[in-house]
């Protein structure tokens, strides 16, 4: 079976925004606001031979959302945006790309710099 990384987004903003720092292929699923115990499982359950990587926003609701996750799926990684940025979308490029480098995702050279 094929070993894949699987990021979770909240948005299809941070979707978007993270698919350009990105130079390799992730699969990227967005929740889409609020979701409960259930629909995590139903929405991971394709995904469960792969590494998860939790992104959501330092926000109330990311905050809520990553609790949810933290219980569901304790092997996920968690990856944060600073509180100053708030969410995935307004955080600068050069800034995502030092968390996903931090786990050694491949990143665009322009936003290394």
């Amino acid at each position: 079976m094929e070993f894949r990384r699987v990021l979770i987004v909240e948005g299809a903003s941070d979707r978007q925004r993270l698919q350009k720092v990105l130079a390799e292929q992730v699969e990227i699923i967005c929740t889409n606001g609020t979701v409960s115990p259930y629909r995590i499982e139903e929405m991971l359950m394709p995904y469960e031979d792969c590494e998860l990587f939790v992104f959501f926003d330092a926000d109330e609701s990311g905050e809520k959302i990553r609790t949810l996750f933290k219980r569901a799926y304790p092997e996920a990684i968690h990856l944060y945006t600073e509180r100053v940025y708030k969410q995935v979308e307004t955080t600068p490029y050069r800034v995502l790309a030092s968390i996903l480098l931090a786990e050694n995702f491949e990143i665009h050279p322009e936003f290394l710099l």
